[in-house]
């Protein structure tokens, strides 16, 4: 059987191809798949996750593109489809249309479903069934581990930007992930199955901000810094604020297994944070 040269247009795929035990037949990536960089260094990058070279990524003729539903554009996939019947001898041509995998976890429990996705192109090859296993063991466990009903509820404002402010809908994987130690995102709004509601603008005016009790400032897309507390802690008055990693908390795949051990360990911060606040003795001298 023709070993495949798979192409990945996404990070976290990227990220779970290797973990697979499938770096070797990778043949293309985009800008940002960067882990593990040791084995990503020699393959090819053909643009980022919504501008691909589609010329470049059709010259390394891959044989299967994975793709996800939130982070690729629809006319990216429908043109590399279009390989497969653009003028000319069709069946000729049809070798040149690779099989697109589409993905599109929306919750941390959907990884599961992902590893047997990928199971069910490539379990085939060397390896890849033992390492799916140990891997869906391994996220079964943290799951398990990673409970709401365990937490106290915490409303969250998670920012992915500013000028202007964005932040995430409940209905997206990062806010699931969130909600698997009880911190509930706001606004209580739900952005769809595709498009830009899934991820609200704030005109920072919102009353709701008010109610927020923990702000997240994420590592990426945006690089919020220290520098940017002061801004969130005036756009939210009430709210503690936290620098977060961004990578370990919205990526999926093989990710989702260190990200709900992080995930859990800022939780058990906040929780004794707030310990410590509730036991502090209020003086009855004002000027104390």
């Amino acid at each position: 059987m023709t070993p495949p040269r798979i192409a990945s247009l996404v990070p976290s795929l990227t990220e779970l191809v290797v973990a697979l035990g499938l770096g070797r037949y990778l043949v293309a990536r985009t800008g940002f798949c960067i882990h593990p960089i040791d084995v990503l260094r020699s393959v090819p990058k053909v643009g980022g996750t919504k501008d691909v070279n589609l010329a470049k990524l059709r010259r390394l003729a891959p044989t299967h593109v994975l793709v996800n539903v939130d982070e690729n554009r629809l006319d990216t996939v429908e043109a590399i489809r279009a390989w497969g019947c653009d003028g000319g001898d069709r069946d000729a041509n049809q070798a040149n249309a690779p099989q697109i995998i589409v993905t599109h976890p929306a919750s941390p429990e959907d990884n599961l479903a992902l590893i047997h996705q990928m199971l069910a192109h490539f379990g085939h090859l060397d390896g890849v069934a033992q390492r799916a296993a140990a891997l869906t063991v391994e996220l079964q466990r943290e799951l398990d581990l990673t409970r709401p009903d365990t937490r106290p509820e915490r409303r969250v404002l998670y920012l992915i930007w500013r000028e202007p402010w964005m932040t995430v809908a409940r209905d997206t994987y990062l806010s699931r992930m969130l909600a698997q130690v009880h911190w509930v995102t706001l606004p209580d709004q739900v952005g769809g199955a595709t498009g830009a509601a899934r991820y609200p603008v704030l005109t920072g005016t919102e009353p709701w901000l008010a109610q927020v009790e923990v702000v997240l400032l994420s590592s990426e897309p945006y690089r919020f810094e220290h520098q940017h507390f002061e801004e969130a802690a005036r756009l939210c008055p009430n709210a503690r604020v936290h620098l977060v990693d961004g990578e370990l908390l919205s990526w999926y795949g093989a990710r989702a297994v260190p990200g709900l051990r992080y995930l859990r360990t800022l939780a058990d911060a906040t929780e004794a944070a707030d310990a410590i606040t509730r036991a502090e003795p209020v003086s009855a001298d004002p000027a104390a």
